[in-house]
């Protein structure tokens, strides 16, 4: 009997050995990805900006004075918890269907901003007003900063790793995605901003910025 306990424990103690090894490469992967990530978070937000200055210089002010409205708000007024957890329900219920993706859908896409996008194209259809764009570029920053700092806040309550791999990693993805939706978005509001330079930029500059650190890690005598 002692020896069957005995077997059972020592079973446990291998399993638990496993899987605690396997959490340590996960964990390092993770990591390793999340730093690759980085050259992208740099090349995603330069080509980004760089496509935006492409637009009226009004409108460009518009979308920052929402980014910044919003934190102002966030840090000084509200936390509005509430309405970012709204827009996570309606993702969940959207992609219900599709269970792998409801779990992350919420995270990666900013719903009220595409909501906005929607409801703006409708309305200009019906309305010709330059007040129009000015609002809705102004809520487009709003929401974007919205989703943006609730996710990088969700994401880092559920840290548990020391190396905090899940926010390097998921939080770069995130942005990324965001920056890649947005600019998408924006290639049809704006004859002038180009989805496909965007994408072009990005991975033209992080090429160089691998290349780059390639050739001082490896190559430099």
């Amino acid at each position: 009997m002692e020896k069957i306990e005995s077997l059972k424990k020592q079973e446990i103690q291998t399993t638990l050995s496993t899987l605690n090894l396997s959490y340590k490469i996960l964990v390092v992967l993770k990591l390793i990805l999340g730093l690759c990530l980085l050259p992208f978070v740099y090349s995603s937000s330069v080509s980004f900006l760089n496509e935006f200055t492409v637009i009226d210089k009004d409108l460009q002010n518009y979308f920052w004075q929402g980014v910044i409205t919003f934190l102002i708000f966030y840090l000084f007024i509200w936390q509005p918890n509430i309405i970012y957890l709204k827009g996570q329900r309606i993702l969940e219920i959207i992609f219900s269907f599709f269970r792998p993706f409801i779990k992350i859908a919420p995270y990666l896409l900013p719903i009220y901003t595409i909501i906005l996008f929607f409801l703006y194209m409708v309305l200009s259809l019906l309305f010709s007003n330059q007040y129009l764009i000015n609002i809705f570029i102004f809520l487009f920053g709003f929401s974007i900063g919205l989703h943006l700092v609730f996710s990088a806040r969700s994401i880092k309550a559920k840290q548990n790793d020391p190396l905090k791999t899940n926010y390097i990693f998921g939080f770069s993805l995130i942005y990324i995605i965001n920056l890649g939706l947005l600019s998408f978005l924006f290639n049809f509001i704006f004859k002038d901003f180009s989805f496909v330079n965007f994408c072009n930029n990005s991975l033209q500059i992080s090429r160089q910025m691998f290349n780059t650190i390639f050739q001082q890690l490896f190559l430099k005598k």
